[in-house]
């Protein structure tokens, strides 16, 4: 027997998950299969929506009011809807009119993940031209190299050689002792 299972979610504890919830109902979902959060959907771990997901078994569909309450990112959006398609679980979002259950809803959701796996792909392709063309003007990036000339090196190996432990000299420093060591090392 598939069942709706709604999520609706909010991201301040003033606002108000009464439009969500009115629409997941005009679209059958019954009250009691209806799992809210009040938390901004930046947080990772939302309370209401880790259940909800787990409740889902084969043939259900999870349908929300709209696609930016279920997933932090598209990315995030994406994964969650495949996850489920896994389980066979379908997936309705009422404002965008997006029903995974049907041939065509499902060709759209597919064209989002492509273009989300494309701005990835330009994302790191960017990157990568930004971090070539820095390497020829002679940029290598990363922390610069501590040598035997500088103060810190120089401080550290004085404070040795009068007999200080590595952790007295961390301590007073405001360094690590992992610190003092790679110090004494130059």
């Amino acid at each position: 027997m598939s069942r709706l299972i709604g999520y609706a979610r909010v991201s301040t504890q003033d606002q108000n998950l009464s439009l969500q919830i009115d629409a997941l109902k005009e679209h059958g979902v019954l009250e009691e299969n209806i799992y809210q959060d009040k938390i901004s959907g930046s947080k990772k771990e939302r309370p209401g929506l880790q259940p909800c997901l787990k409740s889902l078994v084969q043939g259900d569909t999870l349908v929300v009011w709209k696609l930016d309450r279920l997933g932090r990112s598209l990315q995030d959006l994406i994964q969650i809807v495949q996850d489920l398609k896994k389980r066979g679980v379908g997936f309705k979002s009422i404002t965008e009119s997006i029903d995974t259950t049907s041939p065509g809803g499902n060709l759209i959701f597919h064209i989002f993940g492509a273009l989300a796996q494309f701005g990835r792909e330009i994302t790191v392709e960017r990157t990568l031209a930004g971090l070539k063309s820095a390497r020829a003007k002679g940029r290598l990036g990363g922390r610069p190299k501590i040598t035997a000339n500088n103060s810190s090196v120089k401080s550290v190996k004085q404070m040795h050689e009068s007999g200080c432990e590595p952790i007295q000299i961390a301590e007073v420093l405001g360094v690590s002792k992992r610190t003092v060591y790679r110090r004494l090392a130059c």
